[in-house]
């Protein structure tokens, strides 16, 4: 079903790109006069009518298909109920509806064949057509991936648009000009020939500029559907892609070839039968090119996807900070291979000795890389760039202590300190890597080091919370270079999430004050916390105003929470009454004290720690000072992620 659904696809885009390509060609060539060249004409007319049908046609056998798969029956397709709903209420349909309404104008256009003996007549028919026909491929853009894209889906539907116009251009055009210098190459016209030299030159300079776009649109819409490298390599959208680079390149060399050689010599009928065949050849390869887009249509982006990294090593600069001997290295190799690759390019400017001089550079380019790359060579696994299935989370992170405890610490100590037998958990190599390496190496074990793998006896999600302890791990001992006071522009310790639930009120999250609020995190034990509560609900009130939350959590649960702070002055701020261990248990870890609060920037950032073990209970001027600097800044960084990485 798939299979005939690309297959639909394919030929409704292929019809729509040579129809518009077709009056594009006809336009830039200009008023035939020749025979040969009239007859030219009539035929991509008539041939852009059973282009018009095939479009129609094979739109219809797509809704059709989509349909069945929509509605997880075969049957659908033929259901006139099921069909309406896939056109009338989704998005997909009413563009399916716009875009076949505008070619079925173009289809009755074309049907009337009107009279274009007059020069204006006949470009006003053509204009039309290629209006038409443009509109018509430029819907397809409402209902692609582009569309899906927030924020910023104007941008990328307009980016889309571009792509998709400046492809109807070229591909298009080159079809109906190899269909012109083939019938000029046959005829013994010498008018014809010179109409079809002209037309060739005309395209091949409107072609240049039409490539400019489709490689900048191109390159705007892979930043915007990939993202990473990661997804370039290990998802299928990503591979379609490369597939399709990989068919570019020869088509880049032909259109070269064609411009620079061919074109420049044109003299007679062989030379246009020459070209034709190039051109042709490059239409064809241009027709895959465009299968491989169709199946990238039905795939899931790939920043939406799991990729699945397929080598078994990747490149980081982090076994540089782990290794200074290696920084010169590194740092000699970049060199080279940037000295290597200037010298390329100097050698396409030169006209004498250039491929001695290409040979070399080249060698310099290898013997830099060579050098430089080891050193950033670190080892990857298939799940390298995996998603977490579970966000960093207080729930799941307690959870995962308690797994961790249970199966890890004996090796790895309970702290991670590596006081088992096996690796310091909170040290820079294990801290920095990836989340799905640890979960690749938790998953199957290192049996070389004597860690087993513990894939087949715990859940995945259980090994996803065991993940999330192990990042907090690093973090909490990274954590105690934050002291007292906020150092200006350096947020990077990321506040992990957890239910905000008060009594009888719908719970919320401490992701939910993000760019909205400050959060002040009290973890407080009674009595001997009640000065500082008591403190910090008379000054509720100017926290409030200056953009900060307070949520208090006690360290031992009770119902009763809220009461045992008293009533006078009145406690305002939320006071956390259910799940308080898990919060504890995290927040424990950053600050372990009876007493601790915690400076939660509005991006999510932990920014000041007070411990009541290690120089008393904050005074309300000393939290405002610091707020006051949070408020201060001018650039804030960007919202942490909800996953670790």
């Amino acid at each position: 079903m798939r299979a005939l659904l690309l297959a639909a696809l394919w030929l409704h885009l292929a019809s729509s790109v040579l129809l518009m390509g077709a009056f594009f060609m006809l336009l830039l060539a200009g008023a035939p006069r020749a025979p040969a060249a009239r007859r030219w004409d009539e035929a991509v007319v008539t041939g852009s009518r059973v282009l018009v049908l095939l479009a129609i046609g094979s739109g219809i056998v797509w809704l059709l298909v989509r349909t069945a798969l929509f509605e997880s029956r075969a049957e659908a397709a033929l259901d006139p109920r099921a069909v309406l709903r896939a056109v009338l209420d989704t998005w997909p349909g009413f563009v399916w509806l716009a875009r076949h309404g505008v070619l079925l104008v173009l289809a009755a256009f074309l049907a009337t064949r009107p009279d274009v003996g007059e020069r204006r007549n006949w470009i006003a028919a053509r204009a039309e057509a290629l209006l038409l026909a443009a509109l018509a491929l430029a819907l397809v853009s409402g209902s692609s991936h582009a569309a899906a894209i927030t924020p910023g889906t104007l941008r990328a539907v307009a980016v889309d648009v571009a792509h998709l116009v400046g492809t109807g251009l070229w591909l298009g055009g080159l079809v109906a000009l190899a269909l012109l210098l083939r019938a000029a190459g046959r005829d013994d016209d010498a008018e014809a020939r010179a109409y079809a030299v002209r037309a060739a030159r005309r395209f091949s300079r409107a072609a240049l500029l039409v490539m400019i776009v489709l490689m900048a649109s191109g390159v705007m819409n892979a930043i915007a559907q990939v993202e990473s490298i990661a997804g370039l390599a290990g998802t299928t959208h990503g591979r379609l892609l490369l597939a399709k680079l990989a068919v570019l390149v020869p088509i880049l060399v032909l259109a070269a070839v064609n411009r620079t050689r061919i074109l420049p010599a044109l003299s007679g009928p062989d030379a246009l039968r020459r070209l034709a065949a190039f051109v042709a050849l490059e239409a064809v390869l241009a027709l895959v090119l465009l299968g491989l887009a169709a199946a990238m249509t039905l795939t899931t982006p790939a920043r939406h996807g799991e990729p699945v990294w397929p080598l078994p090593f990747r490149l980081s600069l982090d076994a540089l900070l782990d290794v200074p001997a290696m920084r010169w290295r590194a740092l000699l190799g970049s060199q080279l291979a940037l000295a290597g690759v200037v010298a390329v390019l100097m050698s396409f400017l030169m006209r004498r000795r250039r491929a001695p001089v290409l040979a070399g550079a080249l060698a310099l380019v290898a013997v830099g890389a060579g050098i430089g790359l080891p050193p950033l060579v670190v080892d990857a696994y298939p799940t390298t760039y995996r998603r977490p299935l579970v966000t960093y989370h207080a729930a799941s992170i307690a959870s995962g202590m308690a797994t961790y405890h249970e199966h890890c610490a004996g090796c790895h100590g309970a702290a991670g300190a590596g006081d088992g037998t096996l690796a310091d958990l909170r040290s820079p190599p294990a801290s920095r890597r990836h989340a799905g390496e640890l979960f690749w190496l938790v998953s199957h074990g290192t049996p070389a080091r004597g860690m087993p793998a513990f894939g087949g006896r715990l859940a995945e999600r259980r090994r996803w919370d065991v993940i999330n302890f192990i990042r907090l791990l690093g973090a909490a001992d990274a954590s105690r270079t934050i002291g007292r006071r906020v150092e200006p522009d350096r947020a990077w310790l990321v506040a992990p999430d957890f239910t905000v639930a008060v009594g009888p009120m719908a719970p919320g999250a401490l992701r939910d004050y993000r760019g909205r609020r400050m959060v002040l995190v009290v973890l407080y034990t009674l009595p001997g916390s009640h000065a500082r509560m008591t403190e910090l609900a008379r000054s509720y009130d100017v926290l409030w105003i200056m953009g900060v939350e307070v949520i208090a959590v006690p360290r031992h649960a009770s119902p009763e929470a809220i009461g045992e702070l008293g009533s006078s002055p009145p406690v305002l701020f939320p006071v956390v009454t259910d799940g308080n261990a898990d919060i504890v248990a995290t927040y424990g870890m950053f600050a372990p004290g009876p007493h601790a609060e915690l400076l939660v920037d509005r991006q999510g950032y932990i920014r000041a720690i007070w411990e009541g073990a290690t120089g008393g209970m904050p005074q309300a001027a000393a939290v405002q000072a610091q707020v006051e600097k949070l408020n201060e800044e001018k650039s804030p960084p960007p919202f942490p992620d909800d996953h670790v990485h």
